[in-house]
């Protein structure tokens, strides 16, 4: 999810004064809310949806107050408009029955209050992500105005501007639809989560065991940038945010060790962005696919977990391939850490993720999961400021024992007494040298979580938009219905097509909103042609991922690029090279939906279409580096392409095809080298 240079992190507005501590202030009450509501449910959904919208307006309005079109900025002007947007989410918590009672039937007043929260959605949602949207999302709105005058291909009887506001505004299929609900529930949360393990130093142990483990290989700096991306990605699950952390570290080392600057951008760009399909948090879309297909998240998990390594595995073996092809070396051994050291030093950080693993697979709900994590890194982090102020190992062994049984015992009496167990860890800090520090790294955890929120939740707002004119006029089944008539003639083709909307949708436009459009247009025409139903949904999701790679709008890329220091088109092109295998699992697991683990498929099945994936991404990442072992010919790179191209076609004797080529490739190249050289 691109977020604009303006979303600073809080301590750079502290220059603000009085502005920086309310915003400050607000953020922190944001996520405070969120957790009490998440815990203990003191409100019904629609009233906690419209609350959690109306805190996205006021701090986006309140934090970028210019109007971007060249207009001198009004902070009064602007943080009027944003405390109107708040005020007005209190409007279906007064009036909650009254708005059950008078559905379909809105009063004046109701119309007003929709029509001023839909135009503060969409110019918010113009501040942090630029025009693309909401124009998509404007565009919708008048389709469904201007029926009767369309086309006859797109004409349908029309709706009155006071039935589309209260569809929009007021119902549970407009902004505050289902990514709504997600991102004010699960999304919230386990961005919460990331934002407390990155203050508490996940980001440098990620790093420091990346840098120990594979540093020291050929080409280690890119390999530990593959590591360090793909391992924030199990906690943060948003790759531009992991473009604009890690990529602060790797891409300059990787530059400093000979790696050209754009293949520098785009091996961060692509390992940033595979975060987003990485177990066990992935990214905000694999919740919101739970919620709207209806099935449990631990399903979205297992389907994503063999795509995931085969994409990391095609990052990393691109950069082995490169490192080899330029002859570029690692890190001297005694310059890289040691990375169990680094693990022993923040071992108490590995528990919170590994609790939330055990949770999701043990079939616990996502927002149960994230809540119990969160209160568990809280309270580790600070046990943490505690222990490390004690005197001699044997008491801060003990102290933890001591702390682990009192954690057990409170988290048996329910979720208030594990806030009670926080309080008195709290208490305790407050009067521990040292430990005021960590209360301020818990405090500012909250508000940069919910400054990360903000691109993540106004989008899922106004896409409802789109969602709410679909399910209104019924134009996805007219879309789906084109696809299902291609595609009666060939499933490739409904799948090509389908690929390029996500790619159209996605120059300008982050993940979540091109998800929900094409899983709203696309996906069912899938299902209904026979593609299985997280497959058909993960279809999308992953070419809405490999759309902020492709150029010639890949926000990945062009996040990368003030870092590099070269053009995001540039990066982009490169992350397309070292992302090559994102662009053909997808369709692998259509035709062999063993590979995300659907249909209940026998170990064999799933070993062969893995080893076959496996050999197909050695052979594509050969025929693109054009080096295995030493530099190939044309003839080669053309064989290896050819043979991977079989082996990913599930035609009759394809498979056969692909692997006695790639026997063939291998038997040539080893016969090449061992060749003597010419005199």
């Amino acid at each position: 999810m691109a977020e604009p240079s303006s979303l600073a992190p809080f301590g750079w507005e502290r220059e603000r004064g009085l502005q920086a501590r309310a915003l400050f202030l607000i953020a922190v009450t944001f996520s405070a809310f969120q957790i009490v509501t998440a815990a203990f449910s003191p409100l019904s959904s629609q009233v906690v949806r419209a609350i959690h919208v109306g805190f996205l307006l006021l701090l986006t309005f309140g934090l970028l107050q210019g109007w971007g079109l060249g207009r001198r900025a009004s902070p009064v002007l602007a943080w009027l408009v944003g405390l109107t947007g708040f005020t007005l989410a209190f409007y279906h918590w007064i009036f909650e029955a009254d708005l059950i009672q008078r559905a379909g039937d809105p009063t004046r007043m109701d119309v007003v209050v929709g029509t001023i929260t839909l135009v503060l959605v969409f110019e918010a949602a113009r501040r942090v992500m630029g025009f693309a949207l909401p124009l998509i999302c404007a565009a919708f709105f008048a389709f469904a105005l201007l029926g009767p005058y369309l086309p006859d291909a797109l004409a349908h009887r029309g709706y009155p501007f006071e039935q589309l506001v209260e569809h929009l505004a007021f119902g549970t299929e407009g902004i505050y639809g289902v990514p709504t609900y997600v991102s004010s529930t699960y999304i919230f949360l386990f961005i919460l989560f990331g934002s407390f393990l990155e203050q508490a130093g996940m980001i440098r142990l990620f790093t420091d065991f990346a840098l120990g483990t594979v540093g020291h290989t050929r080409g280690g700096p890119a390999k530990v940038s593959v590591i360090a991306s793909g391992l924030m990605g199990t906690i943060n699950g948003s790759g531009v945010a992991n473009v604009v952390t890690t990529g602060q570290f790797t891409i300059p080392l990787m530059k400093k060790f000979g790696y050209r600057p754009e293949f520098a951008g785009g091996v961060e760009a692509t390992s940033s962005m595979g975060g987003q399909i990485m177990p066990p948090v992935m990214g905000a879309v694999a919740f919101i696919m739970a919620e709207t297909i209806g099935v449990a998240y631990l399903e979205i998990v297992k389907a994503a977990i063999i795509p995931a390594l085969l994409y990391f595995v095609t990052a990393f073996w691109m950069v082995h391939l490169e490192a080899g092809r330029a002859g570029l070396h690692g890190l001297a051994k005694a310059e890289c850490p040691d990375p169990w050291a680094a693990v022993r030093r923040n071992w108490y950080l590995l528990l919170p993720l590994g609790a939330l693993v055990w949770l999701l697979f043990a079939g616990y709900t996502p927002l149960f999961s994230g809540t119990v994590g969160l209160a568990l890194t809280a309270v580790l982090i600070l046990g943490a400021a505690i222990a490390l102020r004690l005197s001699g190992t044997a008491l801060r062994v003990a102290f933890w024992v001591a702390l682990g049984l009192a954690s057990a015992s409170f988290f048996r009496f329910g979720i208030g007494a594990v806030f009670l167990l926080i309080g008195l860890l709290v208490l305790a800090c407050w009067f521990v040298q040292g430990g005021r520090a960590t209360l301020r790294l818990a405090v500012n955890a909250l508000a940069d979580g919910a400054r990360h929120a903000l691109p993540v939740g106004i989008a899922c707002a106004l896409v409802g938009v789109i969602i709410g004119v679909l399910t209104l006029t019924g134009a996805a089944t007219t879309f789906a219905n084109a696809i299902i008539s291609l595609g009666r003639e060939s499933l490739l083709l409904s799948l090509v097509l389908t690929m390029l909307v996500c790619l159209i949708l996605g120059m300008g436009i982050p993940t979540i909103p091109n998800y929900i459009i094409t899983s709203s247009l696309a996906a069912p025409a899938l299902l209904e042609l026979g593609v299985p139903l997280i497959v058909s949904h993960m279809f999308v999701f992953y070419f809405g991922i490999l759309a902020d790679l492709t150029p010639p709008v890949a926000l990945a890329a062009f996040a990368a690029a003030p870092i590099a220091g070269v053009s995001g088109m540039r990066i982009g092109v490169q992350a397309v090279r070292v992302a090559i295998a994102g662009f053909v699992v997808p369709y692998m697991a259509v035709y062999a939906p063993a590979l995300m683990l659907q249909g209940d498929p026998g170990v064999l099945d799933v070993a062969w279409i893995v080893f076959k994936a496996l050999v197909a991404i050695g052979l594509w990442g050969a025929a693109s580096i054009g080096y295995f072992g030493q530099a190939l010919s044309w003839p080669q790179r053309a064989l290896a392409f050819a043979s991977a191209a079989f082996l990913i076609a599930a035609l009759p004797i394809t498979d056969e095809i692909g692997l006695a080529g790639a026997a063939v490739f291998v038997a040539w190249e080893l016969w090449r080298q061992r060749r003597p050289a010419p005199a």
